[in-house]
């Protein structure tokens, strides 16, 4: 059985520490390891790892505010169970849905997705429907009538004035 006074490490694994910079006879002295010349070689020389060289560093190339697509389309997501609400046999309309508090405004088109389940026979019309919304709609005997796109508002590059 070992005791704790018999423990020593490795032999190998312990080494004697470098003392550079401390005269010729410490076999470390002149360049204190540093090699002759050079930017490393100099105080101060140490660069961090992302140094580039002067070139244009990565964190510069690569741009901030990101990308924004023009064309996107936004939708007013309403659920399939949230027309539960409705009355059975009614019609409905974004109007409608804007009473109801299920979209802000008439600004953006309207997805009708399906979620959760529905009971009444309603006549939906909106702008988009999920292919699983229709089917539980159809089921119950309802009606969905697409609605025509919005159009989007671009802005208009005005053209400079040629003089002739």
């Amino acid at each position: 059985m070992i005791k704790l006074h018999e423990l020593k490490p490795f032999p190998g694994s312990k080494h004697k520490r470098k003392r550079v910079g401390r005269g010729l006879g410490s076999g470390h002295g002149v360049t204190a390891t540093r090699g002759t010349k050079g930017q490393k070689a100099r105080s101060g020389g140490a660069k961090p790892e992302w140094f580039e060289g002067g070139q244009n560093p990565l964190y510069l190339r690569i741009p901030s505010k990101g990308f924004t697509n023009i064309f996107k389309k936004e939708y007013h997501l309403v659920k399939i169970q949230d027309l539960e609400r409705f009355d059975n046999n009614s019609v409905i309309t974004p109007e409608k849905l804007i009473e109801a508090g299920l979209i802000e405004d008439n600004k953006k088109e309207i997805k009708i997705l399906g979620n959760g389940s529905i009971t009444k026979k309603l006549e939906v019309h909106a702008h988009k429907i999920t292919k699983k919304a229709l089917e539980k709609l159809e089921k119950v005997g309802g009606k969905f009538v697409k609605l025509p796109p919005l159009k989007k508002k671009f802005r208009k590059i005005k053209k400079s004035k040629q003089k002739k």
